[in-house]
């Protein structure tokens, strides 16, 4: 028999499991590609330095030559009332974004565009940072933070630097209350337990017993959707043998 699981009822997004986006100060994101950004370069002012509960890195108000106003993350090093720079003409220094066409090699990066004009997809949390790799007539390979490479529009923009907020993960939580209030931000499913745990209601591996170490948790072949969880198709079971 199929159960309703908990990962398909967050899946199809009622109000009981949707962020509290409300909450969020906004979208930190590239400005929108202007034809002066094209051409030459603009530049801004940080206003202020705030914290949103939907992002982790601290985010950056800046206040362009231009009147427009854009929420980005903030790199390492900054202050308020600091000058970056935008556009294709922009200097290689620390806060400043332009094009991957024109950072040379060897250049730390984040908040990377998947394509031209996204407002940046990549290498978002503290901490990170990016390496461009080398550059050719089509595209811009880069070193992501996981040891991968990955391949670029010339035309996507990235921001120099590294992400401000580094070592925010080293500091403790000590407490389950102050995870639960992490996760409450975000609206993240917490606390995770096995399905062994569960109530037979809840999960196919649940049962009148906490932990049933007999029971098979290899799915049927043509489980439902309710009933596909554990091992999928597993090519063996068990402990392997030296």
């Amino acid at each position: 028999m199929g159960k309703n699981l908990i990962q398909q009822r967050r899946g199809k997004g009622t109000i009981r499991f949707r962020a509290p986006s409300f909450r969020y100060i906004g979208e930190a994101r590239h400005r929108s590609f202007t034809e002066a950004e094209r051409n030459a370069k603009v530049t801004g002012t940080i206003v202020s330095i705030e914290h949103s509960s939907g992002h982790y890195a601290p985010i950056a108000r800046v206040r362009y030559d231009d009147n427009q106003e854009s929420l980005m993350i903030a790199p390492e090093g900054v202050k308020v009332g600091d000058e970056l720079e935008s556009g294709f003409a922009a200097g290689v220094a620390s806060g400043n974004t332009l094009p991957l066409l024109q950072i040379p090699e060897g250049t730390l990066v984040f908040n990377i565009e998947s394509s031209p004009g996204d407002g940046g997809k990549f290498v978002r949390t503290t901490g990170l940072s990016a390496k461009v790799v080398e550059r050719s007539e089509k595209d811009v390979t880069v070193l992501l933070p996981s040891k991968k490479q990955h391949t670029f529009n010339l035309w996507c923009r990235a921001t120099v630097g590294l992400v401000a907020g580094a070592g925010r993960t080293e500091k403790p939580l000590l407490r389950a209350g102050t995870n639960m209030f992490k996760k409450m931000a975000r609206n993240k499913f917490w606390p995770q337990v096995k399905g062994q745990s569960m109530n037979a209601v809840a999960h196919p591996h649940g049962g009148s017993r906490s932990s049933k170490k007999n029971k098979p948790t290899i799915a049927k072949r043509f489980a439902s959707s309710g009933g596909n969880v554990g091992h999928l198709r597993p090519r063996r079971t068990g402990r392997r043998k030296l």
